[in-house]
């Protein structure tokens, strides 16, 4: 299977690249307002500006290659990264995690429902707007009825081949184009 790509527009790009800019920019200024006054650099601010930019190279980088994003969310945390791992050889830009986080622009999640029981309010309103990829071992009418209240995109049914995963991923990212 060659590279992935999903969509992107020029004002995408374009927003990207001014939001890094702009980061950059004050990481710069931030070094050179300490320089001049001989104060030491303010590492915890400047850190935070370091790790923003690299979110927005990403972001650039989604943009302009068409690379799609997967955040794999799994209650095991070896299988999760063996996913992630396995879907970056197939070109996409994944990651694996035990937690929930906001997801990135354009990230399609992939979620086991076991996890279900440990999200809060917000999250469970979150996952749902995110119309997860579900994986979960259960195959019982309950667990597709949980997948369906979810407004899952997709379940499968653990274990779950990679290029079986890679095709929900497609999909996903296909319904979500304007």
């Amino acid at each position: 299977m060659g590279s992935v790509t999903g969509s992107s527009s020029k004002p995408e790009l374009a927003g990207a690249l001014h939001r890094l800019r702009s980061t950059l920019a004050r990481l710069k200024a931030e070094l050179e307002l300490a320089d001049s006054a001989g104060d030491p650099a303010p590492v915890e601010r400047m850190l935070g500006d370091l790790t923003e930019a690299l979110e927005l190279l990403g972001e650039v980088e989604s943009a302009a290659l068409n690379v799609v994003r997967v955040l794999v969310l799994d209650d095991d945390e070896r299988l999760g990264e063996l996913t992630a791992r396995g879907l970056r050889r197939l070109g996409y830009d994944a990651e694996s995690s035990t937690v929930m986080r906001p997801l990135r622009s354009a990230e399609v999640m992939v979620f086991d429902l076991s996890l279900v029981s440990s999200l809060d309010e917000d999250e469970l309103a979150g996952l749902k707007v995110a119309r997860p990829i579900v994986v979960t071992g259960a195959s019982g009418a309950a667990a597709r009825a949980l997948a369906s209240d979810l407004d899952a995109s997709d379940y499968l049914v653990k274990p779950v081949e990679l290029e079986e995963l890679a095709s929900a991923i497609n999909r996903r990212t296909a319904e979500a184009r304007p």
